[in-house]
């Protein structure tokens, strides 16, 4: 009897999309997740929204709730509450007017100041942790702080 192989881990199909770019976009993916495990080191990897068209998915990195996305085949990070979240260093660069999803687009030989994107995704920790947890958490004031 042959076993059947075991499903591939959210953090091998990042590696395999990494793998599978095999460009800039590629390189920058691999960068911000190191920035993402640095920032929160018990953040979680997932891989959602996989089809036919996409087979390999895009990744997600949570705790406590969605942090970000990384759609690469629109070369952006997507904060899925990034309307709440401070962004003193002015990070967000698209989807700027929505109600709740905050973006940076993603370029060629861009780089996204490390410390400011750490805090960020910190900040974005915080606040899936703090709605969690029950306490309220109202506008954007009241979102923990990006600044440190």
């Amino acid at each position: 009897m042959t076993e059947r192989r075991a499903e591939a881990s959210p953090s091998e199909l990042i590696d395999a999309r990494i793998e599978a770019l095999g460009d800039w976009r590629g390189e920058m993916l691999a960068w911000v997740r190191r920035l993402i495990r640095e920032a929160v080191p018990d953040v979680a990897e997932e891989v959602k929204w996989r089809k036919p068209s996409n087979p390999l998915g895009v990744p997600v990195w949570e705790r406590a709730g969605i942090l970000c996305t990384g759609e690469i085949y629109k070369d952006k990070l997507t904060f899925a509450k990034g309307a709440l979240l401070e962004d003193p260093s002015g990070l967000f660069n698209a989807g700027l007017d929505g109600n709740l999803r905050r973006a940076i687009d993603l370029y060629a030989g861009a780089r996204i100041d490390e410390e400011a994107f750490k805090a960020l995704i910190r900040a974005a920790a915080a606040l899936n942790i703090s709605r969690a947890s029950g306490r309220p958490v109202g506008a954007r004031n009241d979102a923990p702080s990006a600044r440190g």
